[in-house]
Protein backbone atom coordinates (compact mmCIF):
# COMPACT_ATOMS: atom_id res chain seq x y z
CA UNK A 1 0.00 0.00 0.00
CA UNK A 2 0.76 3.76 -1.00
CA UNK A 3 1.63 6.62 1.78
CA UNK A 4 1.10 10.35 1.41
CA UNK A 5 2.93 12.48 3.43
CA UNK A 6 2.99 15.68 1.21
CA UNK A 7 0.29 17.56 -0.96
CA UNK A 8 0.54 20.43 -3.61
CA UNK A 9 -2.48 23.02 -3.80
CA UNK A 10 -5.28 22.75 -7.02
CA UNK A 11 -3.14 23.77 -10.52
CA UNK A 12 0.50 23.98 -9.12
CA UNK A 13 0.74 20.40 -10.93
CA UNK A 14 0.00 19.89 -14.97
CA UNK A 15 0.51 16.15 -15.17
CA UNK A 16 -2.48 13.96 -15.12
CA UNK A 17 -3.45 12.31 -12.00
CA UNK A 18 -2.77 8.50 -11.71
CA UNK A 19 -6.03 8.47 -9.63
CA UNK A 20 -8.80 10.44 -7.77
CA UNK A 21 -10.46 10.56 -4.65
CA UNK A 22 -14.03 11.65 -4.03
CA UNK A 23 -15.19 13.37 -0.84
CA UNK A 24 -17.88 15.74 0.72
CA UNK A 25 -16.87 18.89 2.29
CA UNK A 26 -17.24 17.69 5.69
CA UNK A 27 -14.84 14.67 5.28
CA UNK A 28 -12.17 17.13 3.35
CA UNK A 29 -10.30 17.76 6.60
CA UNK A 30 -7.94 15.18 7.26
CA UNK A 31 -4.81 14.38 8.76
CA UNK A 32 -4.22 10.66 9.15
CA UNK A 33 -6.89 8.28 6.90
CA UNK A 34 -7.27 5.39 4.68
CA UNK A 35 -8.12 6.55 1.66
CA UNK A 36 -10.14 4.77 -1.09
CA UNK A 37 -9.20 5.78 -4.82
CA UNK A 38 -11.80 5.33 -7.82
CA UNK A 39 -10.24 2.55 -9.24
CA UNK A 40 -10.60 0.67 -6.15
CA UNK A 41 -7.12 0.96 -4.53
CA UNK A 42 -6.56 1.80 -0.93
CA UNK A 43 -3.66 4.53 0.28
CA UNK A 44 -2.51 5.61 3.46
CA UNK A 45 -2.91 9.70 3.76
CA UNK A 46 -0.62 10.77 6.93
CA UNK A 47 0.31 13.73 7.25
CA UNK A 48 2.06 15.90 10.21
CA UNK A 49 -0.89 18.25 10.34
CA UNK A 50 -4.72 18.61 9.53
CA UNK A 51 -5.72 19.92 5.93
CA UNK A 52 -8.87 21.12 4.69
CA UNK A 53 -8.15 19.80 1.11
CA UNK A 54 -10.01 21.61 -1.97
CA UNK A 55 -11.39 20.48 -5.42
CA UNK A 56 -8.22 19.97 -7.30
CA UNK A 57 -5.42 19.38 -5.01
CA UNK A 58 -3.16 16.84 -5.27
CA UNK A 59 -2.00 14.20 -2.81
CA UNK A 60 1.65 12.71 -3.58
CA UNK A 61 2.24 9.19 -3.51
CA UNK A 62 5.83 7.86 -2.22
CA UNK A 63 6.12 6.93 -5.75
CA UNK A 64 5.87 10.63 -6.53
CA UNK A 65 2.92 10.10 -8.86
CA UNK A 66 -0.18 12.38 -7.41
CA UNK A 67 -4.12 11.56 -6.73
CA UNK A 68 -6.42 14.53 -7.35
CA UNK A 69 -9.04 14.95 -4.88
CA UNK A 70 -12.79 15.29 -5.97
CA UNK A 71 -15.43 17.09 -4.29
CA UNK A 72 -18.38 14.81 -4.17
CA UNK A 73 -21.48 16.55 -5.63
CA UNK A 74 -24.27 16.81 -2.38
CA UNK A 75 -27.40 18.01 -1.62
CA UNK A 76 -27.76 21.57 -1.36
CA UNK A 77 -30.02 24.79 -1.54
CA UNK A 78 -29.50 27.40 -4.06
CA UNK A 79 -30.12 30.79 -2.75
CA UNK A 80 -30.82 33.53 -5.29
CA UNK A 81 -31.58 37.06 -4.17
CA UNK A 82 -33.37 40.01 -5.86
CA UNK A 83 -30.22 42.11 -5.88
CA UNK A 84 -26.56 42.03 -4.67
CA UNK A 85 -27.56 44.13 -1.22
CA UNK A 86 -30.21 41.35 -0.96
CA UNK A 87 -27.53 38.91 -1.29
CA UNK A 88 -25.26 40.36 1.06
CA UNK A 89 -28.27 40.45 3.32
CA UNK A 90 -28.97 36.75 3.17
CA UNK A 91 -25.21 35.96 3.29
CA UNK A 92 -25.45 38.31 6.65
CA UNK A 93 -28.62 36.41 8.27
CA UNK A 94 -26.85 32.60 7.28
CA UNK A 95 -23.65 33.95 8.83
CA UNK A 96 -25.22 35.08 11.77
CA UNK A 97 -26.35 31.23 12.26
CA UNK A 98 -22.58 29.85 11.52
CA UNK A 99 -23.69 27.96 8.67
CA UNK A 100 -20.91 26.57 6.03
CA UNK A 101 -21.92 28.44 3.27
CA UNK A 102 -20.19 28.66 -0.66
CA UNK A 103 -20.57 32.12 -1.99
CA UNK A 104 -20.48 32.93 -5.51
CA UNK A 105 -21.15 36.03 -7.48
CA UNK A 106 -24.92 35.75 -8.47
CA UNK A 107 -25.93 33.13 -5.82
CA UNK A 108 -24.93 31.29 -2.37
CA UNK A 109 -25.38 27.56 -1.85
CA UNK A 110 -25.60 25.60 2.02
CA UNK A 111 -26.43 22.41 3.08
CA UNK A 112 -30.31 21.79 2.92
CA UNK A 113 -31.78 22.59 5.80
CA UNK A 114 -35.73 22.83 5.63
CA UNK A 115 -36.33 25.52 8.48
CA UNK A 116 -33.12 27.54 6.82
CA UNK A 117 -35.14 27.40 3.56
CA UNK A 118 -38.79 28.71 5.24
CA UNK A 119 -36.21 31.74 6.66
CA UNK A 120 -34.79 32.48 3.67
CA UNK A 121 -37.90 32.26 1.35
CA UNK A 122 -39.38 34.22 4.33
CA UNK A 123 -36.37 37.22 3.46
CA UNK A 124 -37.34 37.08 -0.29
CA UNK A 125 -34.62 34.38 -1.56
CA UNK A 126 -35.72 32.47 -4.39
CA UNK A 127 -34.09 28.65 -3.19
CA UNK A 128 -34.07 25.78 -5.43
CA UNK A 129 -33.11 22.35 -4.50
CA UNK A 130 -29.30 21.01 -6.13
CA UNK A 131 -27.11 18.56 -5.94
CA UNK A 132 -23.43 19.61 -6.93
CA UNK A 133 -19.45 19.68 -5.07
CA UNK A 134 -19.52 22.10 -2.18
CA UNK A 135 -16.73 24.33 -1.25
CA UNK A 136 -17.80 26.34 1.52
CA UNK A 137 -15.89 29.72 2.43
CA UNK A 138 -13.58 28.99 5.48
CA UNK A 139 -13.60 31.06 8.41
CA UNK A 140 -11.94 34.16 9.03
CA UNK A 141 -10.25 32.65 12.19
CA UNK A 142 -8.43 30.02 9.57
CA UNK A 143 -4.78 30.71 9.29
CA UNK A 144 -4.76 31.90 5.24
CA UNK A 145 -8.13 30.40 4.87
CA UNK A 146 -6.94 27.15 6.71
CA UNK A 147 -5.04 25.87 3.93
CA UNK A 148 -1.35 27.35 3.84
CA UNK A 149 0.65 26.01 1.63
CA UNK A 150 4.48 27.18 2.10
CA UNK A 151 4.87 25.28 4.97
CA UNK A 152 2.18 23.12 4.90
CA UNK A 153 1.14 24.43 7.87
CA UNK A 154 -2.44 24.92 9.02
CA UNK A 155 -3.94 26.77 11.88
CA UNK A 156 -6.94 25.59 12.53
CA UNK A 157 -7.54 27.02 16.67
CA UNK A 158 -10.08 29.38 16.37
CA UNK A 159 -8.79 31.85 19.41
CA UNK A 160 -12.07 33.55 19.89
CA UNK A 161 -15.53 33.11 21.94
CA UNK A 162 -18.86 32.90 20.15
CA UNK A 163 -19.79 35.02 22.65
CA UNK A 164 -22.23 37.59 20.25
CA UNK A 165 -23.52 40.48 22.80
CA UNK A 166 -26.72 40.19 20.79
CA UNK A 167 -29.05 42.98 22.19
CA UNK A 168 -32.53 43.56 21.84
CA UNK A 169 -34.90 45.97 23.22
Amino acid sequence: MQHIHSYRPAGEITDPPVDTVTLPHDLRHLRRKLLHLSNGDMVMLDLKEAVLFHHGDRLVLDSGDTVEVQAAPEKLLEVKARDTLHLIELAWHLGNRHLSAQIEEGRILILRDHVIRAMLEGLGATVAEVEEPFQPARGAYHSHGGHSHGGHSHDHGHGHGHEHGHHHD
